[in-house]
């Protein structure tokens, strides 16, 4: 939690953090200032309140925030410029010079935080170490940087807003299924009004519209997945696919608050009309292990335990595994969950980059989504629901939604 970032940073050794580039779509800067219309420079230093660096034209937008600020018009850059004669790089460097002394950083590490252009940042901060020496830039693994680990743990506002996104999702994820089972059907594939079929691209056209229309952004896309396409966890669907009934379609959602906030995770698999006994069966063995691990799960418990307890129960039922087959391309082929936050990928880890903190402790709010895939097959099965940890070590989904694999087509 925010709580935690100063012994954080002083755990791992930081004196004073900077994050940078807009307040949209920004984890780090989202993290400390909330959404805003702004974009500028958030300096941390340990021990002290976030001070914001802002730029004129969003002033108020930044002032919304309710940090301390400073504005960035107050260092005079049109004059650094001229003094560094039209080096625009070491004009900005020597900005932020005067920016960290203004806050009493002389000295020690400062790690760096942000979305901006590459390139250009990477000149300044040399520009900026050259004329500091005395300071130390660092970067640091986003999966384990010290915003990140603050970020493991969700306070209460933090939960209501995930579970928010959570109602959005799957109301959004109702209105496809009404959508699909509205179509009439001919020759096995859904139809519009107008004779032509129904194709992936088209529901996710519709998906994009349902979520803006309910104050959510999609930055990442979705996987709505038919057919062999849905056996490969992460392709995200052909638009020019039919919607065919008796395939299995793996529906995963996982939206944001607008402006880049709080994300959910949700994923469900569905066949239209019918499922033949063979989707049936994997379905049911995704659904067994789904279930189990819900029931199984622990606070405090180390996550990668019930990673191998995954792969041994899909073993036992016949499926390769990345545990007993760790080249295997069919089965089950990925980790069991992760965390969700400002990133739809986040700690707590559950895989190979899991660390000895990576367990269910008070506050985690996490992904359960066991899948089986067997693309030769054009079948793939993926379950997933997202859980909290509540401050009382109880363990529960933010919002609840069937389970049922297939949809009646009611056209």
């Amino acid at each position: 939690m925010k709580s935690d970032l100063d012994n954080l940073m002083e755990k791992n050794d930081l004196d004073a953090l900077i994050i940078t580039g807009s307040a949209q779509h920004n984890p780090a800067m989202v993290y400390l200032t909330g959404i805003a219309h702004m974009a500028g420079d958030l300096i941390k230093k340990r021990g002290a309140e976030p001070v914001l660096f802002y730029r004129i034209m969003e002033r108020d937008e930044a002032a919304k925030t309710g940090l301390p600020m400073k504005s960035l018009q107050a260092y005079g850059f049109k004059e650094l410029v001229k003094q560094f004669n039209g080096d625009f790089v070491k004009a900005t460097a020597e900005r932020y010079k005067k920016m960290l002394i203004d806050l009493g950083i002389t000295s020690g590490k400062i790690a760096l935080y942000g979305k901006v252009e590459m390139g250009s940042s990477y000149a300044i901060f040399q520009a900026l170490q050259e004329a500091m020496p005395e300071i130390t830039l660092v970067g640091e693994l986003s999966d384990q940087s010290t915003i990140m680990q603050a970020r493991f743990t969700k306070d209460e506002d933090e939960v209501s807003r995930i579970r928010q996104m959570g109602k959005i999702t799957t109301a959004v994820v109702s209105e496809v299924a009404d959508f699909l089972t509205s179509h009439k059907v001919r020759d096995g594939i859904l139809v519009k009004a107008d004779g032509q079929p129904l194709t992936i691209g088209v529901v996710k056209s519709r998906i994009d519209l349902w979520l803006t229309e309910r104050g959510a952004d999609n930055p990442e896309g979705v996987i709505f997945s038919i057919g062999r396409d849905a056996a490969v966890p992460h392709s995200a669907g052909t638009p020019s696919d039919y919607l065919r009934l008796g395939q299995t379609i793996v529906f995963d959602i996982y939206p944001c608050e607008k402006g880049g906030g709080y994300f959910y995770d949700f994923t469900r698999t569905w066949c239209l009309g019918y499922a033949a006994d063979e989707v049936m069966n994997l379905y049911e063995d995704v659904l067994m292990v789904f279930k189990m691990m819900k029931a199984e799960l622990f606070v405090n418990t180390h996550c990668p335990v019930y990673q191998r307890r995954t792969c041994e129960l899909f073993e036992a039922k016949g499926h390769p595994t990345i545990q007993g087959t760790p080249n295997t391309e069919v089965g089950y082929i990925h980790s069991l969950g992760h965390g969700v936050g400002l990133n739809v990928h986040e700690q707590p880890w559950f895989g190979m980059n899991a660390t000895e903190e990576d367990r269910l402790i008070p506050g985690a709010v996490f992904t359960l989504e066991p899948g089986l895939y067997y693309p030769e097959k054009n079948m793939g099965v993926r379950l997933e629901d997202t859980l909290y940890v509540s401050p009382d070590g109880k363990i529960q989904s933010l919002v609840e939604y069937p389970l049922d694999l297939v949809l009646p087509i009611k056209g």
